[in-house]
């Protein structure tokens, strides 16, 4: 009888403890969502909720990759502990699959501290036949950055095995200049399809990296068209330009409203007097998250993750450009949030393909190089196609004045019959003063 009892209270014992066990796991992600909210008034911007938002760029309170890919392997995802921290009618597929697998060697260092602190990170969506347009953005990145780089690569799941084993294969010098994480693509529920659709496969991916990666305080969203012709940092340091206001930057969507679409055509708000083009942008998370945003939909301000849905729900028959027209309609009722950079940080053929229009960058150079349209694919625009070219075919360690600078010096010259062509040393002129950089180094 007495061992009866003692396995009785022994069980019971142990229901008590699992149950406390329970209840601080709730507990603890209760508090988690609570803290997005805390302290913001809504109406006001995210400078007046009452503390001070984190303006300095990059992961904050992130784990080192080896503490975060053990903490992978050892939890799975459910409501009471998920490793996306999204709200509820937000799909995660599971503990990122295997993307923390992707953390390249080298990648955890001792000095991680300090190497995190000087790291830029870069988020790019990848849907369909984009892998070696994503795997040459990211070249382009790699050999002219002087600072560690973190990409987040979104993609279908198809892609990610064809995305590790790419970028596994570069040789392992360049490897410890970057690491990479691979995301499955991730939509709410409810509306995954018609989020999917909207524009491009995938392309509105971007408006939900806020509420994906939470522990992300900056990130530099780019599409994978993008070419950089100088380092990733010199547009990561724009960061420090923002005031307390602004929480995102884009280029303007034309320079010139003649040939401007916006102010045309457009049948919905946008930002200014032309428009913002979402293919560069550079983002305080941490801000677009805490703040209440203005809107046309009701008169009480909303948060990013409630305003969204709503939004498409009011202009999906009205727009266009997808979810660039839904940012540009964001920032219309929110101007003050937006920090407008210049247009040779997203230079695109709308600025030579009817006569020069960039005026910065015919004084500087292009920074930056956006080849929309699916100019690297096609003869449309001979330059555009010929820097996509060049940079695609350079092979790691070869010299980068012999092997890329010439190379596309000379391409370039056949394209002198466009407009786009004649432009072109305005090409050439930032990448020769990147690569003479990376070349002293």
């Amino acid at each position: 009888m007495r061992c009866y009892l003692h396995t009785f209270f022994l069980l019971t014992l142990l229901t008590f403890l699992s149950l406390l066990y329970v209840f601080s796991q709730l507990a603890s992600t209760l508090d988690g969502r609570d803290e997005l909210g805390a302290g913001v008034i809504p109406g006001r911007s995210s400078q007046d909720s009452g503390h001070l938002l984190r303006k300095r760029p990059g992961l904050v309170g992130l784990r080192s990759p080896r503490e975060e890919l053990s903490r992978c392997k050892s939890l799975s995802v459910s409501y009471w502990n998920p490793y996306w921290r999204l709200p509820a009618e937000v799909c995660g597929v599971n503990c990122l699959l295997e993307s923390s697998l992707s953390e390249k060697p080298g990648s955890i260092s001792k000095k991680h501290g300090d190497e995190e602190a000087r790291t830029s990170h870069v988020a790019v969506v990848a849907c369909g036949p984009r892998l070696e347009e994503t795997l040459t953005m990211v070249k382009s990145a790699v050999v002219l950055s002087k600072k560690p780089l973190h990409f987040y690569i979104f993609a279908e799941d198809e892609l990610h095995n064809s995305f590790r084993v790419a970028l596994k294969a570069w040789p392992r010098e360049v490897q410890t200049k970057f690491t990479f994480t691979i995301y499955p693509i991730t939509f709410p529920k409810e509306n995954a399809n018609e989020w999917k659709k909207l524009f491009k496969p995938c392309a509105s991916q971007r408006l939900f990296l806020p509420l994906i990666l939470k522990e992300v305080d900056s990130l530099l969203y780019v599409d994978t068209d993008i070419l950089f012709l100088q380092p990733v940092e010199d547009i990561w340091a724009l960061l420090s330009l923002f005031d307390s206001s602004h929480l995102a930057a884009m280029a303007p969507e034309h320079e010139e409203p003649r040939i401007g679409w916006y102010n045309r055509f457009a049948r919905h708000p946008y930002y200014g007097k032309t428009g913002v083009n979402s293919g560069v942008m550079l983002m305080n998370m941490t801000r677009l998250r805490e703040k209440y945003f203005k809107n046309d939909m009701t008169a009480v301000a909303l948060k990013w993750e409630e305003m969204l849905m709503p939004l498409l729900q009011k202009y999906k028959l009205n727009i266009t450009w997808g979810d660039q027209d839904l940012l540009n309609i964001i920032f219309h009722h929110n101007p003050e949030s937006l920090y407008v950079f210049p247009c040779q940080w997203n230079y695109r053929p709308d600025h030579c393909m009817y006569g020069s229009n960039c005026a910065q960058a015919e004084r500087e150079g292009v920074f930056i190089l956006h080849g929309n349209r699916g100019v690297y694919h096609n003869d449309k625009q001979p330059a555009f196609q010929a820097v996509y070219k060049t940079i695609q075919k350079y092979q790691f360690g070869e010299n980068l004045e012999t092997s890329l600078l010439k190379p596309l010096e000379a391409a370039l010259q056949s394209a002198a019959h466009t407009y786009c062509g004649r432009a072109s040393p305005l090409f050439t002129k930032r990448l020769k003063e990147s690569i003479r950089s990376v070349q002293q180094r």
